[in-house]
């Protein structure tokens, strides 16, 4: 397997968590919550340990993939930019996946359900993300010559990036960051659950794809942070496994075996009788009552 080089950047979170921590304090700034922090750290403890096994599962896969390997990728410079960007792009596109249908969701959900948005933020994971096929997404790079251990490598070196990105004391950066890369202001808006920032800035390290694909929003007011409906625990066993709970629960009693498939694969919010909304149908109805009020 990969060296886990994200275990050697945990002692640098934990110093800028406890910085920030004592900024919000000296700020008088509502960042923190003590319980709050402590399930997001719980969370990111489950996850470490949930992640010596499903990375094995993970390796297994790639490894597997890259027997039949269109290509055989050398290890020089050009290959781990082209790296980048594939690992970049694939975690676009497994993000995007992850707000859109509800299979991918239930995992996803977790790294949301902080009605606070602070570094410990960063650390609310999943349990279930790797079992359940996240790491579908990225099957493509080995079967097309990158070595799996660079695919994980890859993996990890985002995840790293992206710590730093959970933070309300850095505002905005210079133009041209703000225009390429993913930044604080960006990712504030994807755990905004403010109507308009629902489902936008899906991005990684670079910012360039949701542009490209649309789902870019830029930060306006302050996001409100959480879900449209929030959980309301601190119950980490709870976080983890609540939508997976109300999933398939739903899927049970929806009248159909077709209707119970579409709970898994539709998008979160979706129900066969109207009593759920995905993000879309929220948009509509909202846009729907401005007509009538502007008309």
């Amino acid at each position: 397997m990969a060296p886990e080089i994200l275990y050697f950047a945990i002692p640098g979170f934990v110093v800028l968590l406890l910085l920030e921590a004592w900024y919000s304090r000296r700020e008088q700034k509502d960042y923190y919550e003590v319980k709050d922090t402590f399930s997001s750290l719980a969370m990111g403890i489950g996850n470490v340990i949930s992640g010596f096994v499903s990375k094995l599962v993970v390796f297994g896969a790639f490894i597997l993939v890259y027997k039949f390997r269109l290509f055989t990728l050398p290890f020089t410079w050009w290959m781990w930019v082209l790296a980048f960007f594939a690992d970049d792009l694939s975690y676009y596109w497994f993000h995007y996946t992850s707000h859109n249908m509800r299979w991918f969701w239930a995992s996803h959900v977790v790294h949301h359900s902080s009605q606070r948005y602070n570094l410990s933020t960063a650390l609310r994971q999943t349990w279930t993300g790797n079992l359940t096929g996240s790491f579908i997404f990225w099957m493509w790079m080995p079967l097309l010559g990158f070595h799996p251990l660079v695919v994980m490598l890859m993996q990890q070196i985002s995840l790293i990036y992206q710590f730093w990105i959970h933070t309300e004391a850095i505002h905005l950066l210079p133009r041209p960051i703000e225009f390429i890369f993913n930044t604080p202001s960006h990712h504030r808006v994807h755990h905004g659950s403010n109507l308009k920032y629902l489902d936008k800035n899906h991005g990684g390290v670079l910012i360039i794809w949701d542009r490209l694909f649309g789902t870019f929003q830029p930060e306006e007011e302050r996001p409100r942070y959480g879900l449209t409906k929030n959980i309301e625990t601190y119950n980490p066993v709870r976080i983890a496994f609540k939508e997976w709970g109300d999933m398939f629960r739903q899927a049970r009693h929806a009248g159909s075996l077709r209707n119970g498939i579409k709970y898994l694969f539709r998008p979160p919010g979706w129900s066969h009788n109207g009593t759920g909304k995905t993000t879309r149908e929220l948009k509509k109805a909202a846009d729907s009552q401005f007509s009538v009020h502007s008309s």
